[in-house]
């Protein structure tokens, strides 16, 4: 009964730390106005942390020989591509899967 509870007390007091984070600059934003260097600065995290999550994956990294080519690399090419020509986020998911499993079935012909 020990540890549910302890695991039980864990969870509550990280989603306390997450909701005091998330609302702090809700709550006291307008006692400490934020620069205007730092405010243009913090239009790029949502980009910054998009490319971070999508390269690992896109191009898998190892120690002893480096990035690794893979047809997800290509897929990804294709969706750019789709995204330049339409603008379409719907498009893009499509035409990336897509052309994700047309290459792993043409790579299986071959």
């Amino acid at each position: 009964m020990g540890d549910t509870a302890y695991l039980y007390s864990a969870i509550l007091l990280l989603a306390l730390c997450v909701v005091i984070c998330r609302t702090s600059y809700l709550v006291f934003g307008h006692y400490f106005p934020l620069p205007p260097k730092l405010r243009s600065a913090l239009r790029y995290a949502p980009l910054a942390a998009l490319v971070a999550i999508i390269i690992p994956d896109v191009l898998p990294w190892t120690a002893q020989s480096g990035p690794q080519f893979d047809l997800r690399f290509l897929a990804a090419g294709v969706s750019i591509l789709v995204f330049l020509a339409t603008r379409n986020g719907l498009f893009v998911i499509l035409s990336g899967m897509l052309a994700l499993w047309s290459l792993r079935g043409l790579l299986l012909l071959f």
